[in-house]
């Protein structure tokens, strides 16, 4: 089921340039698969004074779809908790910036575990530029 940028930032709470996502090419109970060209946009507002887009970024990317992902699977009668990035693990960055490639980044994300109080997800980014594990919080920041 295809879902385009305007409904993507609909259902998460970033909105203009910093709403990452493009497409959502894919998605079921357990995984999604998005599309990007956030990267190439000289609007990014990740990009550094110099311009450059750290690879280190791909992690809000990836972030950004474990939200949508679980927006889509979230039971439609209750309106979704805020969710916080509390943890990444196993980050694996194989270049130093993301705006030098020139492709269209695929960013898939699967759910490992989910419980009331959380969830956690793998990631890659980019035909593997990126990859890593991350734990979402719900509810209140403290």
């Amino acid at each position: 089921m295809y879902i385009d940028r305007g409904r993507i930032a609909a259902m998460i709470p970033h909105a203009g340039t910093m709403c990452l996502l493009d497409a959502v090419v894919r998605w079921d109970a357990t995984s999604i698969r998005c599309l990007t060209r956030c990267h190439r946009r000289a609007d990014n507002p990740l990009r550094r004074p110099d311009g450059a887009l750290g690879a280190v970024c791909g992690v809000e990317i990836a972030a950004q779809a474990m939200a949508l992902h679980g927006r889509l699977i979230a039971d439609r009668v209750d309106p979704p908790l805020p969710g916080y990035l509390a943890s990444v693990r196993d980050v694996r960055l194989r270049v130093a910036c993301l705006d030098q490639v020139a492709d269209e980044l695929v960013v898939d994300a699967e759910l490992l575990m989910e419980g009331a109080r959380g969830a956690s997800y793998r990631f890659v980014v980019g035909a593997d530029l990126l990859s890593g594990r991350a734990t979402v919080m719900f509810g209140v920041a403290e």
